[in-house]
């Protein structure tokens, strides 16, 4: 069974950045197959990672409510059939992306679907990584069940680290299994001033993680993450970070 690693924290702190950084540290430990799902409504990991994305499972519901099923084939089987396509393979790590809702109404059914999905093929990977969007329907809704260990990400704000607390007690709250939870802040290489609001949250305090201009460079030039350089700040940093983690 994999590990599932979550990312969890409200939009603009970095979820995405710190996920993919994550991908490459253990692409370049050589730790085993990944599968990264991108399970935020805005999705971008497949940017981060360099690749495009030829269908959402939210498009192929979409499609299957316009009446596309062929012929002789179930809605089941079309569907299966579709989710295997959507699946990016590659190297060192395969991408699954949920996408956004097609038009109102409730997310439940593609969160259904992308459950079983993941159950199916589990056990096919050692870890699962998947960049939630900013709330915690995800997590909430069990899509990832048993999260081994959850990242919540902030920003450098008093206003932000508590916001990550209340994100980590929700989930406690819901009685959501958790093995390990961490707190990572973005954006500074300074984190002191906050001390006391990091000891609040109850979360293990990972580390900061500064800005990193290569990081903007490759994100306006459309490059991966994954090709950051070995001199990149955040690249550093993070390989630090993440040797501390239970992988």
């Amino acid at each position: 069974m994999a590990k599932h690693i979550a990312m969890a924290g409200k939009g603009g702190t970095g979820k995405t950045t710190v996920a993919a950084l994550l991908i490459k540290y253990i692409v370049e430990q050589k730790e085993g197959a990944i599968m990264a799902v991108d399970a935020d409504p805005n999705a971008n990991l497949n940017e981060a990672l360099g690749h495009e994305v030829p269908n959402t499972i939210s498009s192929i519901l979409a499609d299957i409510k316009k009446g596309a099923i062929p012929t002789g084939m179930t809605q089941e089987t079309f569907l299966q059939f579709e989710l295997h396509r959507a699946l990016i393979e590659t190297d060192y790590v395969d991408l699954l992306v949920m996408g956004g809702p097609q038009g109102p109404g409730c997310y439940c059914f593609p969160n259904d679907i992308l459950k079983r999905y993941l159950a199916k093929i589990d056990s096919s990977y050692d870890y699962l990584v998947a960049d939630n969007e900013a709330g915690l329907e995800h997590i909430s809704r069990q899509t990832i069940e048993d999260v081994d260990i959850m990242l919540v990400i902030s920003d450098p704000t008093a206003k932000g680290v508590r916001t990550a607390g209340r994100i980590y007690q929700l989930a406690r709250s819901m009685n959501i299994n958790i093995a390990d939870a961490y707190l990572i802040i973005t954006k500074t290489s300074d984190p002191a001033p906050l001390h006391k609001e990091i000891e609040a949250t109850g979360l293990k305090f990972l580390g900061a993680i500064p800005r990193d201009p290569m990081i903007m460079e490759h994100d306006l030039k459309g490059i991966s993450m994954m090709e950051l350089p070995d001199d990149s700040s955040a690249v550093q940093v993070t390989r630090d970070m993440f040797s501390k983690l239970p992988l």
